[in-house]
């Protein structure tokens, strides 16, 4: 495209200048504005700043203009025509600010409704604290971990090269690195991009075993073990679902398995890459519970753990169980979303499967509470974490760390076209494309990542002072509050059962006890 409009400017505007110095000057009414044209298209394709502009010089500049007419103009025709069904688009804008430097205050008054049903508050102090200058850490890594792990509150969450273009990888690991924050790889391997800025990578394996995957597609203990010693991995994790499509594997699309991703990634090339539904390495909660005993032991100690989008709470419970009587933990689990997104899934998975983020959360911190595990297992949370908001929400309902995916994928500069799976994004976000990818300046993108990131978490810190707290440690449920109806507002204590430290293990509360005592180490079942 951009070839194009620059092929087929320059030699009209330089026709009509000539036309114009030779012929008449009436041909300066057309020469003019074509050499404009022509000089905004090399500006577009020269300047680094904007990927749309890069990949679509002058063209471009329409999505630009729509931004600056009146919001319900810019909602209508942006988020139609330009990124399908939207995010939100007031959170999408304050990403884009915050990658750019340019966060500030908003005049006037908020323009929700405040009195709708499910609405959230966090409750502010009478007496609140100075902001903390330096963002804590979380130390991951249990009594079985020889390296362990501090955790930035807010880190780059599963997304996987192939679906991602080698540019943008190599922007959100140089942001890490720039940050101090981790870089999940998701489930397409250790690519070069990964490695090469020198960020800390927590290493994710799917049920495809992409980077340490034998011939007929098993766990190849060897490659794992060889590519787990790298300094910069810093965690592994193994990853059960997520958030978009539970029980589902993941697809990359034929189009984009180009030789480089089947090389990083162990499989043909030009064919499309569906991932299992299900591990090879595990059939029940015990063994999945040994396994990850032994990933750790490959590993050389360092942290591990797994990511679930949560169904059931009669499996995880016997997850439990099984760490209970191997006397084994993972170092964290993370907990996704049904509200995470993805570049593919079907429709009916996205809308209808898996709990939500809260609830999950919620669930998984409660029974490691109840259990007596939750001082070994740290939680993270990961699924639609844009804000700072987002991000203490997710601490008072059981977190201890946050990932965030389309919010780093925004600061890289994904405007939503929805276009994931065609590698056609059109700015070379998610394609393979090398042209279209091109646009994605890795320097200035890096930057953004890393603003975003430090201007979000220092959002968190700031409302976490106005609750009248230091710190993630002081955050409670009460702070919280939920519309129940337009006339009734209840706290997250009220709202939801929380378990006291071993509850389950001397005496299972009413609502717990029928899927504490059906919950099998030995079998996964409803």
């Amino acid at each position: 495209m951009k070839l194009l409009v620059v092929a087929v400017l320059g030699p009209l505007a330089a026709a009509t200048g000539a036309a114009a110095l030779l012929v008449s000057p009436w041909w300066w009414a057309a020469a003019a504005p074509l050499l404009l044209l022509a000089a905004t298209a090399v500006h577009d394709v020269v300047q680094r700043r904007h990927s749309v502009l890069r990949n679509y010089p002058v063209l471009g500049h329409l999505r630009f203009a729509l931004e600056k007419l009146r919001p319900e103009l810019q909602q209508y025709f942006i988020e139609r025509n330009f990124d399908g069904r939207p995010f939100d688009r007031d959170t999408r804008d304050l990403v884009y600010e915050r990658a750019k430097g340019t966060d500030s205050e908003e005049p006037f008054g908020s323009e929700l409704d405040l009195y709708q049903p499910g609405r959230e508050y966090l409750t502010p102090s009478m007496a609140p604290r100075p902001v903390r200058t330096t963002p804590p850490r979380v130390r991951v890594g249990g009594p079985d971990c020889a390296r362990p792990y501090d955790m930035a509150l807010l880190n780059v969450s599963a997304m996987s090269f192939g679906s991602l273009s080698a540019q943008a990888v190599l922007a959100l690991n140089t942001g890490a690195r720039l940050g101090g924050f981790a870089h999940d790889t998701g489930e397409g391997g250790l690519s070069p991009y990964h490695l090469r800025p020198g960020g800390d990578l927590i290493w994710e394996i799917g049920t495809g075993y992409f980077g340490c995957r034998t011939a007929d597609g098993g766990f190849d203990e060897r490659q794992f073990a060889e590519k787990a010693a790298r300094e910069q991995v810093k965690c592994v994790s193994l990853k059960i679902s997520q958030g978009a499509k539970p029980g589902i594997g993941g697809v990359l699309p034929a189009a984009k398995v180009n030789a480089e991703i089947a090389r990083v990634r162990g499989v043909p090339q030009g064919k499309t890459v569906i991932s299992p539904p299900y591990h090879r390495v595990y059939s029940t909660p015990r063994e999945l519970v040994r396994f990850l005993a032994r990933m750790r032991e490959l590993a050389d100690g360092k942290p591990v753990g797994f990511k679930l989008c949560l169904g059931s709470r009669r499996e995880f419970l016997a997850v439990c169980k099984a760490m209970l009587e191997e006397g084994s933990t993972p170092d964290f689990i993370v907990v996704d979303g049904a509200e995470g997104g993805t570049g593919a899934a079907p429709l009916e998975f996205v809308d209808n499967v898996g709990l939500p983020l809260g609830e999950g959360l919620m669930t998984v911190h409660n029974a490691l509470v109840g259990t007596g595990l939750r001082d070994r297992i740290r939680v993270g949370a990961s699924g639609k974490v844009a804000t700072g908001s987002d991000l203490v929400k997710r601490l008072l309902q059981g977190a201890d760390y946050t990932n965030a995916g389309r919010a780093m994928m925004f600061a890289v500069g994904c405007i939503q076209a929805q276009r994931c799976h065609t590698n056609t994004c059109p700015v070379g976000v998610a394609t393979q494309d090398e042209r279209r990818a091109r646009a994605v300046d890795v320097p200035d993108k890096s930057q953004r990542v890393r603003r975003y990131q430090e201007a979000t978490v220092k959002s968190a810190l700031q409302i976490m002072a106005s609750l009248g707290v230091e710190g993630p440690s002081g955050l409670r449920p009460h702070m919280l509050l939920q519309r129940v109806d337009p006339h009734t507002v209840r706290s997250y204590a009220e709202l939801h059962s929380w378990l006291t430290p071993g509850q389950l293990l001397a005496s299972a509360p009413a609502d717990w006890a029928s899927d504490w005592e059906a919950a099998d180490p030995d079998r996964f079942a409803h």
